[in-house]
């Protein structure tokens, strides 16, 4: 199969999914990238419940019982992305990148840095002023987190992501410490607006921003631009 180009990126809506079968379709997309056997790919999806831990993470910043899990219906998952941990579930959208950085500059640092500039362009165009913090990873609003962000990159492919809180019920928060950040609070669209923005709406700005940011076109955009 011939290279793909740099600036093929194939979008997946993988709509509500349980953790671990997003992260199964992940890494069948990662090993197919790894490969040269697929382009680019951008997986969006809004996941059940689950608290996940990743390679740096501290059990006890875990807060929430046993008894409490299962009431809430939470699950549990350790994964091999960097950071501590985190929570996700329906509300909030997810995005996993599955790109190959030896097209997008070979630097994981500056990787982290565009997808906070992706979600910070996002926000801009909500009218919701967002930032970065010296120090800390993600997207963050008067003080507070928005966007948390953990990835995972072998031989220069990325997996995982970032999850933007749009309506999220920031109560399941309070089962964690947050990415480990003890002194900081963690907000979302919903909290700072006012507003229950749909989340096919934010998938939307979420594309257009992520393909301006990383010189990316999807079938759809280059089949119109071929048809002109």
């Amino acid at each position: 199969m011939a290279k793909p180009s740099v600036s093929d990126l194939d979008v997946l809506r993988a709509g509500r999914t349980r953790y671990r079968a997003c992260w199964q379709m992940q890494q069948d997309h990662f090993a197919r990238r790894l490969a040269g056997q697929a382009p680019d790919t951008l997986i969006l999806t809004e996941h059940e419940h689950v608290y996940t831990l990743g390679r740096n993470a501290h059990m006890d910043h875990l807060l929430a019982g046993a008894v409490d899990l299962e009431a809430r219906g939470v699950d549990v998952v350790e994964v091999d992305r960097g950071g501590d941990i985190t929570y996700h579930g329906p509300g909030q959208l997810v995005a996993y990148p599955i790109l190959d950085l030896e097209h997008h500059g070979r630097d994981v640092a500056q990787y982290l840095r565009s997808l906070e500039e992706v979600v910070l362009r996002l926000l801009a165009r909500l009218d919701v002023a967002g930032g970065r913090l010296p120090g800390y990873t993600g997207v963050w609003v008067a003080g507070e987190k928005v966007c948390a962000i953990g990835i995972k990159a072998s031989r220069w492919v990325t997996m995982h992501g970032l999850a933007l809180n749009v309506a999220t019920d920031l109560s399941y928060f309070g089962g964690i410490i947050p990415c480990g950040i003890f002194e900081r609070g963690v907000t979302s669209l919903r909290e700072i607006t006012g507003e229950t923005f749909p989340l096919p709406m934010i998938e939307d700005l979420f594309i257009e921003e992520f393909c301006t940011v990383f010189g990316a076109v999807t079938p759809q955009v280059r089949e119109s631009m071929e048809g002109r």
